[in-house]
């Protein structure tokens, strides 16, 4: 089955959200919307019976049967750069993607 990829920097950042807020995985969900269809939905959530888990360095991601479909082989990254920090998602399933980098187009 296919899984997110997770780097170093995202799993290190997601380790220290879902210790703050007492959560077992961050949940990486696709939705309809966005400026080119859809759009990635980011949330620390608990595991779901169905949901498909990808592991990093101790923390969880998962994400429902439907999104993955959207999300294999994807990359989760954290950046920290001088314009802000953010969770980027280099998705090679995507035709094509927005400037703000959250939606994109199948």
């Amino acid at each position: 089955m296919e899984r997110i990829q997770i780097t170093d920097s995202a799993a290190a950042r997601i380790a220290v959200l879902l210790e703050e807020e007492k959560k077992s995985a961050m949940r990486i969900t696709v939705d309809a919307g966005g400026c080119n269809g859809f759009q990635y939905k980011f949330d620390l959530d608990e595991i779901a019976g169905d949901d498909i888990i990808t592991e990093k360095n101790g923390i969880k991601v998962v994400t429902d049967p439907t999104s993955i479909e959207f999300l294999g082989d994807a990359q989760l990254d954290f950046i920290e750069e001088l314009g802000g920090k953010f969770f980027k998602i280099s998705n090679p399933n995507a035709s094509s993607s927005c400037g703000c980098g959250s939606s994109f187009a199948v």
